[in-house]
């Protein structure tokens, strides 16, 4: 093997080696990020009630108007998915925000947007009211406000 191909190798193993390294502390720095915390935390009917026994949380309802008609968690602000506006919200009390709708999805889509805008992770029922009411829990009547 001339001398001029033995040095081509020897450099193209070498950038070889050089990328794979570079890769490997790319998905070593990565992995921290990977395991960090959820944006979102599914919360059972259990965990909410017990939540709710404590006064920190806010509870919000993302329903439509026409679903919250016909009842509510006790407690719950209802604050319809398509007028959520996360910085318009104040947390200044100190609760958190904890969301649900009818089966779980448009609350954890509430929860993904309030976590952004808070950067640390937000809770919603897991389920939605759908759960509540399958684990024997009552709802309320919503509040008219005139």
């Amino acid at each position: 093997m001339s001398l001029r191909r033995t040095a081509l190798l020897a450099v193209t193993a070498g950038a070889a080696l050089a990328v794979s390294a570079c890769q490997d502390a790319v998905a070593e720095t990565a992995a921290p990020v990977a395991q960090a915390a959820a944006p979102v935390i599914d919360l059972t009917v259990e965990q909410l009630i017990a939540l709710q026994a404590t006064g920190e949380i806010r509870l919000i309802d993302v329903r439509t108007p026409e679903e919250v008609a016909e009842g509510m968690i006790a407690g719950a602000m209802h604050i319809p998915l398509d007028d959520l506006e996360p910085a318009k919200l104040d947390f200044s009390d100190g609760r958190k925000p904890v969301f649900y709708c009818r089966s779980g999805r448009r609350s954890a889509q509430a929860a993904g947007r309030m976590s952004e805008h808070l950067g640390e992770p937000v809770q919603h029922l897991e389920g939605g009211i759908l759960a509540w009411q399958e684990a024997g829990q009552l709802l309320a009547l919503p509040e008219v406000i005139q």
